[in-house]
């Protein structure tokens, strides 16, 4: 740079040492600091201009002498800045302050420097005159950096959260994997000749099945659920709501439970799901799938729908005669035989089921008058091969008014299985209870009431429970006018031996449906 501007300078002197011999006119230039704006000059015209932040222009005009003497530098320029000639107007010499930007041209004809034009400066497609330094532009540069480095972060985690949502729905009615064709295809199977657009549902059941007894396969589940049409509502608890359904022209029951109540949907789905465990006098298991409505997600269970409702509902409107009464009970019986049950089988394994929470609202009564186990929400397993108890993972507790002594003074094993059949026998106890004061044997019957109603409230706490079973250890009244019955007097003795303090000494289910299957075998009973 330093070599440049000495060129410049010795080629100057040389041309004014040149004009001088050769005697050459000098130069007129316009200036401001001369009289009369002229100048005379054995050099160069020279034109500063000064273009500030807001663009404002303005122009200076000066001869070779006061450039060399710096008589018009501090006017020209403030600061230390030297300038060279260009004599090319379209790249002139440009200097750059922080907030000014500096052009310096030179000509060599009279009053040249007057009307200097910078082309490059003026006219588009010139000259490309550098940026204007500010002090602010590396903090822009860190700001929009971080900016875009935001709003790709927000990006991915958005992308990550619709993914996780999206696997969650999925997982929620796709934990079981299955090879099963969909029911559409099925049904245009030609090895399946009998199935078709108004095959019921018990025909598919035995068209589909894995011959496990476990239902339906899952493929065909979620078809089956998003046909489903919901028609009324049939009832409210504390898992959700039941709806009577229609799916091609027959009924179904859709018991919904809410997202917050994935838990008991999920376990009542697994326990449906397992080996063998579908009978007569257990709710028929149709289908189980997960409704997302874009505000919250619903989760179906689909099963038989039996417009007598629950045991609770039939016995509060109907009588039943003494025959009604052990075809009832004995329905029960077997149902709760088969749960408890072991039952090795040529597909697999039925594992012994625990209800823990027998009740009259979860028993439904079926259009022939017999009784089918529901609700199984609660239910524990018997792991054989381990000697385990596969316990429900959710905080809900049975019913405090048909829990056993044992639960309510919490001194029941836990790890120990038959602990939760004997349980299950003593609300069985209760529930022959509910049925036996509506047999109608001639003479009348009693109002329905539930169990304990003249002992505690509607709604009691476990305490006031505890206090009646565990501590005063009463039981629900038995009618002496029951003894003159032999039906009712055998009922009564079976209840009497499930409600024993000692739970050991409780009878099984098995023996119970037996005693019930030989009363019932007699057809002299008489009331």
């Amino acid at each position: 740079m330093c070599l440049k501007m000495g060129s410049l300078r010795l080629l100057q002197l040389l041309l004014l040492i040149f004009n001088m011999y050769s005697g050459i006119q000098s130069l007129i230039c316009y200036c401001d600091t001369c009289d009369n704006k002229q100048c005379e000059t054995a050099g160069f015209c020279y034109t500063s201009i000064i273009i500030d932040t807001s663009n404002k222009e303005t122009r200076m005009y000066s001869t070779e002498e006061e450039h060399v003497d710096s008589k018009c530098e501090d006017q020209i320029l403030p600061g230390k800045y030297t300038f060279d000639c260009s004599l090319d107007n379209e790249k002139p010499n440009i200097y750059i302050d922080k907030t000014i930007r500096y052009y310096k041209l030179c000509c060599n004809t009279k009053n040249c420097n007057k009307d200097h034009v910078i082309r490059g400066l003026l006219l588009p497609g010139g000259y490309e005159e550098p940026s204007v330094f500010s002090p602010w532009q590396p903090w822009l540069l860190m700001v929009a950096v971080l900016a875009a480095f935001v709003l790709l972060l927000s990006v991915v985690l958005f992308a990550v959260i619709c993914l996780w949502h999206h696997r969650q729905n999925q997982d929620r009615s796709g934990r079981y994997t299955s090879s099963f064709p969909d029911i559409e295809s099925v049904f245009d199977r030609p090895e399946v000749p009998l199935m078709g657009p108004h095959t019921p549902i018990r025909g598919i059941i035995e068209l589909t099945s894995s011959g496990s007894g476990s239902g339906l396969p899952l493929l065909v589940q979620r078809s089956i659920a998003r046909q489903i049409h919901l028609v009324d509502i049939v009832g409210k608890g504390r898992f959700g709501e039941v709806w009577k359904g229609r799916w091609r022209g027959e009924f179904v029951a859709v018991k919904i439970f809410s997202s917050r109540d994935e838990r008991s949907w999920f376990r009542e789905v697994e326990i449906y799901q397992t080996v063998m465990l579908r009978h007569d006098n257990i709710l028929g298991f149709i289908a189980a799938d997960n409704k997302d409505n874009g505000t919250w997600t619903q989760l179906w269970l689909v099963t038989d729908y039996h417009e007598n409702g629950s045991l609770f509902d039939y016995l509060m409107r109907y009588t039943v005669d003494t025959a009604g009464m052990i075809h009832m009970a004995l329905s029960i019986s077997n149902g709760l035989a088969h749960l408890h049950m072991d039952i090795m089988g040529t597909e697999g394994r039925k594992p012994a089921v625990a209800h823990r929470d027998l009740k009259s609202r979860n028993i439904l009564v079926k259009s022939n008058r017999t009784c089918a186990i529901a609700d199984l929400g609660l239910a524990v397993r018997y792991d054989a091969s381990t000697d385990s108890v596969d316990i429900a993972p959710n905080n809900r507790v049975g019913t405090k008014r048909y829990m056993a002594p044992e639960a309510l003074d919490e001194s029941i094993n836990m790890s120990y299985f038959d602990a939760f059949k004997r349980a299950d026998i003593y609300a069985l106890g209760l529930v022959f209870w509910e049925i036996a004061i509506r047999c109608n044997t001639g003479g009348g019957c009693e109002d329905y009431q539930l169990p304990y109603y003249d002992m505690v409230p509607n709604d009691p706490t476990i305490e006031e429970m505890r206090k009646v079973v565990c501590i005063d250890r009463q039981r629900p009244t038995i009618p002496n006018k029951w003894q003159s019955c032999e039906a009712l007097r055998v009922m009564s003795k079976i209840m009497k031996e499930c409600w024993y303090h000692n739970a050991a000494a409780r009878l099984t289910a098995l023996r119970i449906k037996k005693t019930l299957a030989n009363l019932g075998a007699q057809e002299d009973i008489k009331c």
